[in-house]
C-alpha cells in the first residue's frame, strides 16, 4: 500500500467515523423560525431603494472565501459592492484549521473601525461562525452556500450526515504539507478534470473553469475535523443563500443550516460557486442584510 493510498483511506474513514454523531441532522430537527423565505431569484435581484436614501457612512463587508478556492472569487461582488459605496475587505483564509482559521479572520475584525457584515462562502461559513468572539461591530452574518455550524459540529460530521450524504462526496486527493514548527500535515485538493462540474455545473467558459481548478487552495484536513464552537448566529441576525444545484453541499443540507440559524433564507438555482455565477444575487443579499441591519 502505497502512501497516496493510506491517505485516501484516511481521509475516508474520518468522514465515516466523524459523520456518526450528526447523522440524525433531519429537516424535521428543531430549528429557529427562519424570518423570511424565497424561492426565486427575483426576489434577490430586484433592486433595494433603500440603498438611494443611505444616510452617513456604510458599513464595511467582509468577504470570507472558502476551501479550493480564494479571495478573488469575490471579484464581481467586491466590484459591485464598491460602486454602491461600501467599504470591502476580502482577506485570505489561512485553510489551515477551523480554529486557527477563525483565529486569523477574527484579528481581522478587530482592525475594521465601525459596523461589519460579515460574509462566509462554503467552509468560509463554519469560519465566520467561530470567528467573530463578541465583536459588537458584527450586525449580520450572511452564508452563501455554506456551512452554518452548530456547537460541536464538523465539516466532516455534516457531510457525512443523512442529509449531507444525498449528493456524492467531493471529490478530492490527498497529499502531506510540512507544517511551521515541524510535524506533517495532510491537505485535500478537488481533482482537476472534476472541479467544473462539482463547483461550477459547467457553467463558466471551460478556460476559465480550467483556470479556477489550477488556482485552487487545498484545504487542511484539520480544517475538515475540528469542532465549531458557540455559533455567532446565536446571538446576531443571519440571511442564507442556498444554491440549489449545489454539488460541493446538499442543498437540503444548506436548507437545514438556515432554519436552524432562523436566517432571512432565499433560493437561486445555481452551483457552489454561486459568487461567480450570479453575483448580482449575492451581492444584492448583502445589501439586504446590510440595509436591515445598519440603516
Amino acid at each position: 500500500m502505497n502512501r497516496h493510498t493510506r491517505l485516501a483511506g484516511l481521509v475516508a474513514a474520518v468522514v465515516a467515523v466523524v459523520g456518526a454523531p450528526s447523522a440524525a441532522l433531519s429537516t424535521s430537527a428543531q430549528a429557529r423560525p427562519a424570518s423570511s423565505v424565497s424561492t426565486s431569484a427575483q426576489a434577490v435581484s430586484a433592486r433595494i431603494p433603500a440603498l438611494a436614501h443611505w444616510q452617513g457612512p456604510k458599513p464595511t463587508v467582509v468577504l470570507v472565501h472558502g476551501a479550493w478556492a480564494d479571495a478573488s472569487g469575490w471579484t464581481p461582488e467586491v466590484k459591485r459592492l464598491q460602486a454602491a459605496g461600501f467599504p470591502v475587505v476580502a482577506p485570505s483564509n489561512p485553510l489551515r484549521g477551523l480554529n486557527s482559521d477563525a483565529d486569523y479572520i477574527h484579528s481581522v475584525l478587530e482592525r475594521i473601525s465601525g459596523p461589519i457584515i460579515l460574509v462566509g462562502h462554503s467552509y468560509g461559513g463554519a469560519v465566520i461562525t467561530n470567528a467573530v468572539r463578541g465583536d459588537p461591530d458584527v450586525k449580520a452574518l450572511v452564508y452563501i452556500a455554506a456551512f452554518a455550524s452548530d456547537q460541536g459540529d464538523s465539516l466532516a460530521g455534516l457531510n457525512g450526515s443523512a442529509l449531507g450524504k444525498e449528493i456524492p462526496a467531493v471529490p478530492v486527493v490527498p497529499s502531506t504539507y510540512p507544517q511551521v514548527g515541524g510535524g506533517t500535515g495532510t491537505e485535500l485538493t478537488i481533482t482537476a478534470s472534476q472541479y467544473p462540474s462539482v463547483f461550477l455545473d459547467d457553467e463558466l467558459p471551460p478556460s476559465q473553469e480550467a483556470a479556477l481548478a489550477a488556482e485552487q487552495r487545498p484545504l487542511s484536513l484539520d480544517s475538515v475535523t475540528e469542532a465549531s464552537g458557540v455559533p455567532a448566529w446565536k446571538t446576531i441576525p443571519s440571511w442564507y443563500m442556498v444554491a440549489t444545484g449545489d454539488h460541493a453541499i446538499s442543498p437540503n443540507l444548506e436548507r437545514f443550516m438556515a432554519a436552524r440559524a432562523g436566517a432571512h433564507t432565499v433560493e437561486v438555482d445555481g452551483p457552489h460557486l454561486i459568487t461567480l455565477t450570479d453575483p448580482g444575487a449575492v451581492t444584492n443579499l448583502l445589501e439586504q442584510a446590510a440595509v436591515q441591519t445598519c440603516q
